[in-house]
């Protein structure tokens, strides 16, 4: 997810048009004929993908742009709100967790091992973070918004995931612990305790570094609009959003038995690409796994994931529409789709040999207590930066940016 605000010019009238009344059909008509090809729940979780769009859109919500606030303007107000987001998480999923069901159905935590694959594919992730300008839901939510240069990203993107398949299982093979949970270790109040502690830790020392820096925490300017016209057209406050992604995410972990995920989708797009041109995907390791396989052999209106991802561009788009902000603009320059073609690449394949993205590994991997999120973070932020670093060479930054996405 990417903190970055979709930079895209306000038109004179912030009518719903035509963009917003397509985006709108396609998730009501989406809805109904996924819930009655696919069943009810593929129906609600397209639902819930496309509320995620307009979350995630409305409140500019994520990770690349407030990493790179914080690293180089030590503005700590985006990390101190993933904190809260994390909260938010494990409060609600941890009890479930630890007792396996949800609403008298099973349901399991993202929670995988730890080890040289999640460190290597993590900092790979956080340099393409922000050579590619977004992560995994920041790609989805500001292409569907009218950004064309993340469809570059995105193509990239998914280019990387199916090469990250390719030698899945050799760095699957390298040293590693193995799946960790704090739920499992200390219990769901046991593992709150402790998840709440270190979240407490992290926005406390970006405290610190800020006022050091600054002298004083940066806050929210005041909004243009309020009430009803602020929640339907944005921009809404980041805890609003923050709030809105922890319950969505709950949601799906009610409906789908697993929390959210958003990069397993692309290394399957990218496969059936892949085989319409002639290569073989399901002769690599990573599709010989009996729930790859089966995947790559259905429709992908049958994969959860895939489902929720569409949601999330099309909600993403209504959003924009109602903000005023569906404007795109194919005026790119050529550094920029370069480090577009990179960071999409380095997106990809970081996520797949990783275990997961900001969401899959990071966002859920710690709303489900699991090492390896937290080994994720860290080893994301390290990449992050060295991308910060890269930016100017891209993106004609000074060493010193402001907190606007270039």
């Amino acid at each position: 997810m990417s903190v970055a605000s979709p930079s895209f010019t306000e038109t004179k009238d912030p009518m719903l048009g035509a963009p917003g009344v397509g985006s709108l059909a396609v998730l009501v008509l989406g809805t109904l004929l996924l819930g009655y090809f696919y069943g009810p729940a593929q129906g609600a979780l397209f639902l819930v993908g496309g509320a995620l769009g307009i979350a995630l859109y409305h409140a500019a919500f994520g990770f690349t742009s407030a990493w790179r606030v914080f690293i180089v303007d030590g503005r700590g107000r985006g990390l101190r709100v993933q904190m809260i987001l994390l909260a938010l998480a494990v409060i609600l999923f941890f009890p479930f967790l630890a007792s396996g069901s949800l609403f008298g159905h099973e349901v399991k935590g993202s929670v995988s091992p730890a080890g040289v694959g999640v460190i290597v594919g993590a900092f790979m992730f956080g340099i393409g973070m922000q050579l590619g300008g977004g992560c995994a839901s920041g790609t989805l939510f500001t292409a569907g918004g009218g950004n064309a240069r993340m469809l570059v990203t995105l193509f990239f993107f998914i280019v990387g995931s199916v090469l990250g398949t390719v030698n899945f299982d050799w760095w699957a093979s390298l040293p590693s612990l193995p799946p960790i949970s704090l739920v499992q270790s200390f219990g769901a109040v046991g593992g709150i305790a402790v998840s709440l502690t270190i979240f407490a830790l992290i926005a406390a020392l970006t405290v610190l570094i800020e006022k050091r820096r600054h002298g004083t925490l940066e806050t929210e300017a005041p909004a243009k609009r309020q009430g009803l016209q602020r929640l339907l057209r944005g921009p809404w406050p980041l805890v609003l959003g923050a709030v809105a992604l922890a319950l969505l995410n709950f949601a799906t972990l009610s409906i789908a038995g697993r929390p959210w995920g958003i990069t397993s989708a692309f290394a399957l797009w990218g496969a059936k690409g892949a085989a319409v041109i002639g290569l073989d995907p399901s002769a690599w390791a990573y599709w010989q796994t009996p729930a790859n396989a089966k995947a790559l052999q259905a429709s992908i209106f049958a994969d959860v994931t895939t489902v929720m991802d569409f949601g999330i561009i099309a909600g993403a788009m209504l959003a924009s529409s109602l903000a005023g902000r569906f404007a795109p603009s194919l005026d790119i320059p050529l550094r920029s789709i370069m480090a577009a073609v990179v960071g999409g690449l380095l997106l990809g394949y970081g996520a797949r040999i990783a275990y997961g993205c900001n969401i899959g590994a990071y966002f859920s991997g710690i709303a489900s207590g699991s090492l390896h999120g937290y080994l994720w973070a860290v080893a994301a932020f390290a990449g992050n930066i060295i991308g910060v670093r890269l930016r100017p060479y891209f993106f004609f930054e000074r060493k010193v940016l402001s907190r606007a996405d270039g």
